[in-house]
């Protein structure tokens, strides 16, 4: 949902990056090998700074992020730094921090293609950790309490609300067990919009 309020000119820009975030979440989601798996996670890491120096291969994922994403100033490294914070997630202990950092280098890409410095690290790391406890991994709900409780009442950016509505949505988390479709789910994300605050 939150896909549909990102302005129009850097909609695929953002369809590009969460893509690719996508595509490692489900490397780890489908994981029964964790070695075949790190070695997946690396290739897409390999592929995506390979594209700061050359043309992407045909494969449609790597050719939105050159013809999106490069063009608009963010590097192939940069998106490739998403690797680390799913490659935690196939240890016998998960970095809370790599999660968590995660999050925070995608919304600062984000931030960057809607055209604002502002810092977007604590949202982002909350959504990184409450999507990931959401999904099975619950020893990650008491840091992203933390980062929920660091924002407190601050309001985001009129500019990148469109992307934070999804921090929004991973602090109901938090409280709540509800289907992501859900009406009140998606009343509050709307709201968000509105008043900025998270918490």
């Amino acid at each position: 949902m939150a896909l549909i309020h990102i302005p129009a000119r850097v909609r695929e820009a953002f369809r590009a990056l969460f893509a690719i975030d996508a595509a490692m979440a489900d490397v780890v989601a489908r994981s029964t090998d964790p070695t075949l798996s790190r070695i997946k996670l690396a290739w897409w890491r390999e592929q995506l700074e390979a594209l700061d120096e050359k043309e992407p291969p045909a494969e449609p994922r790597l050719r939105a992020v050159s013809e999106q994403l490069i063009p608009r100033g963010v590097r192939g490294s940069e998106v490739a730094e998403l690797e680390t914070g799913w490659a935690t997630l196939l240890d016998d202990g998960i970095d809370p921090r790599l999660v968590a950092g995660r999050g925070s280098a995608l919304f600062a890409l984000g931030a960057r293609l809607l055209g604002s410095d502002a810092d977007l690290s604590g949202a982002g790391a909350l959504y990184a950790l409450a999507s990931v406890a959401r999904r099975g991994v619950p020893e990650l709900l008491e840091p992203a309490r933390a980062y929920l409780q660091q924002l407190g009442s601050q309001r985001m950016e009129r500019r990148v609300r469109s992307m934070t509505m999804l921090a929004r949505a991973a602090a109901r988390d938090l409280k709540l067990n509800e289907p992501e479709g859900s009406r009140a789910r998606t009343a509050a994300m709307l709201a968000h919009r509105w008043s900025g605050r998270i918490g």
